[in-house]
């Protein structure tokens, strides 16, 4: 009687763990392909790195993962297709962290916070950014950029791919440190940007290894500098910018990471974190992002936050005091 009563409980207690895995949002998760939308265009950095984590992530879980290029609108193109779709985690956004944490700032007339649509779910990687000089520029390092800044006011141009970038919120940071004031040249084009630093038609302009790396190995840029604490194995040779005599405290770099709408439910949202992670640990992966210098990121959707959150301080700081706006 005890060994049938036993078999029952044992059977029952199997039922119920297998309906309970099955009712499980992320049991099955995912059981169609996903569609990751970024605002960056195809042959871009960011666009790179997505479509191998999505080829990886694709092969984890047996899905198709489909990559979709909304370029355009300040990243609204992208970032309104994704609000609208269902919060079931088969829709994703990539988006760096000026999207996150600077598009508020910039947009004032459009009341948007961006984590108030969105969740953040999994990191991707982190760039810093470098400051190039024509290879014929008289600056060697910060101290000769700053000195000239100082002695002609508003003379001095440094070039951005775009009001509100990184290259430009930068640049408004070292004005804010160093007591400076220079003229600020947006562009629509990063590869326009870079021909033009290189030509001397703008002086300087922050920049990362993938957009400017043509112009560079043309041997038309120089880099004096990196904005960070600590200099690169990809550029052991270029100082940070406190030892080229940048202010120390300048720091610029942007964060890549993946949100979905809200609603998503938590455990989906768990399943994407943890088998991001596991992609970017990837030996293929990281040996990628060593050619564009970019920081492979694990970070919890918390830690995500946490970053965007300190970023997001300190460029409505700069936007209040650029009076910066893209309405």
């Amino acid at each position: 009687m005890k060994s049938i009563l036993s078999l029952i409980a044992g059977t029952a207690a199997a039922l119920l763990a297998a309906t309970a895995s099955a009712q499980s949002p992320a049991a099955d998760f995912p059981s169609k392909p996903v569609t990751i939308v970024t605002p960056f265009a195809a042959g871009s950095g960011p666009d790179a790195v997505l479509r191998l984590v999505s080829d990886k992530l694709g092969r984890l879980w047996n899905q198709r993962v489909l990559v979709d290029n909304k370029p355009g609108g300040g990243g609204f193109i992208a970032i309104e297709q994704v609000r609208r779709a269902a919060p079931d985690g088969y829709t994703l956004l990539q988006l760096d962290s000026e999207h996150i944490a600077a598009l508020p700032h910039l947009y004032k007339s459009r009341n948007f916070v961006t984590l108030q649509h969105f969740d953040p779910v999994a990191s991707l990687f982190r760039t810093p950014f470098f400051v190039a000089v024509p290879t014929d520029s008289k600056w060697k390092n910060m101290t000769d950029l700053i000195a000239s800044a100082k002695e002609k006011a508003g003379q001095v141009s440094y070039g951005s791919w775009g009001v509100g970038s990184p290259g430009h919120l930068g640049g408004q940071q070292l004005e804010a440190l160093t007591g400076t004031h220079m003229q600020h040249v947006p562009y629509r084009e990063v590869s326009q940007l870079f021909a033009n630093v290189g030509s001397g038609e703008v002086q300087w302009s922050f920049a990362s290894i993938p957009s400017s790396q043509g112009i560079y190995k043309a041997g038309k840029l120089r880099y004096i500098a990196i904005a960070a604490p600590k200099r690169i194995p990809q550029m052991p040779d270029v100082p940070t910018m406190a030892e080229a005599g940048g202010p120390a405290s300048l720091e610029v770099n942007s964060f890549v990471s993946l949100l979905t709408p809200k609603g998503v439910s938590p455990a989906i949202k768990a399943r994407i974190n943890a088998d991001v992670a596991k992609v970017i640990a990837d030996p293929e992966i990281r040996a990628r992002f060593d050619t564009f210098a970019f920081e492979p990121l694990a970070w919890s959707p918390e830690e995500i936050e946490r970053n965007a959150e300190a970023k997001s301080k300190i460029y409505g700081e700069l936007v209040r005091r650029g009076n910066i706006s893209l309405d």
